[in-house]
């Protein structure tokens, strides 16, 4: 059985907490859009279609709750609502594509007059990580073994991606972030699949920091780069990589793991949490749920 991360049903949430990880499978009750907010931005959940879905689902927990005068009302909480869930994680732009369209949705609500009692917003977005299309190909029988990085400095990979690994039974290796050129030179890597948390209109990619450097260790290698990314996750108002905003992360993530202090104290540090990535090397494509195409075909 797959690993579920978000559980909801009529007006209850609760997300896997993956700062647990691996010693501990906890899932964690999410009661109001504070809480998903909170649960976003301190990385409990992970990747722009999951942080999108908790976050509409935050919102849909909470009006489930209030009553509201009027529609007038409803709509201005909701509104407020969402563009306060957009600043959790402002470099994904999964949950501001979805506040937009939940933002027009509303608005249409509005203007034909219907009553708040009748507005019904359902939440329709599929995950699609790297792990989904690892886990298509395993079940394919096309896959013999996957190497994974530990992803410095939040460890989302020796923590998070080598537990859905193990719990789907895939075969797989976990190696330190510095170790990937030396993989790809003797372990005859066939291809390397990412994620991400925006694709720019000219095929650009934000993701979490170190995914640059693969795709120049794969170009130089000659192996095939590819993206694993939903529609959701394609940003066209942006032209290119340069325009997104990189979020930076507080230092004593980069500084401390587990709460062990590994750095010098207030030693000065730059922690972004995402890169990008130019589509010149993303050769492989950009894998969606409706097909594989080039970053220009987009």
């Amino acid at each position: 059985m797959t690993l579920q991360s978000i559980r909801y049903e009529c007006g209850e949430l609760s997300i896997l907490d993956q700062l647990l990880l691996p010693h501990e499978t906890a899932y964690e009750r999410i009661g109001c859009v504070e809480d998903g907010w909170k649960a976003i931005r301190s990385m409990k959940v992970r990747g722009a279609p999951a942080i999108a879905i908790v976050g509409c689902l935050s919102l849909a927990v909470e009006l489930h709750k209030r009553e509201f005068p009027d529609t007038p009302s409803l709509s201005s909480f909701i509104k407020a609502q969402l563009t306060h869930l957009t600043t959790a994680r402002p470099t994904a732009v999964n949950m501001g594509k979805s506040a937009a369209i939940l933002i027009k949705f509303v608005d249409s609500m509005v203007e034909q007059n219907v009553s708040h009692e009748e507005i019904n917003v359902e939440n329709k977005h599929n995950i699609f990580p790297p792990t989904g299309v690892v886990r298509s190909l395993h079940a394919a029988q096309h896959l013999r073994e996957v190497y994974c990085t530990e992803t410095r400095p939040y460890n989302q990979g020796s923590r998070l991606t080598a537990y859905e690994l193990m719990h789907d039974h895939v075969p797989s290796t976990l190696i330190a972030d510095s170790m990937v050129g030396l993989v790809m030179r003797t372990r005859g890597i066939s291809a390397v699949v990412v994620g991400a948390d925006r694709v720019t209109r000219n095929g650009d990619t934000a993701n979490k920091i170190g995914t640059y450097q693969i795709a120049v260790l794969a170009q130089h290698h000659g192996i095939p780069f590819y993206v694993a990314a939903p529609i959701t996750c394609h940003d066209g108002g942006r032209l290119d990589g340069e325009s997104i905003v990189i979020e930076e992360r507080p230092p004593h993530e980069l500084t401390c793991v587990a709460g062990v202090q590994l750095a010098p104290k207030d030693m000065n540090c730059w922690n972004p949490a995402f890169d990008v990535t130019p589509n010149e090397l993303i050769t492989g494509g950009i894998i969606t749920e409706h097909g594989v195409f080039t970053p220009h075909q987009l």
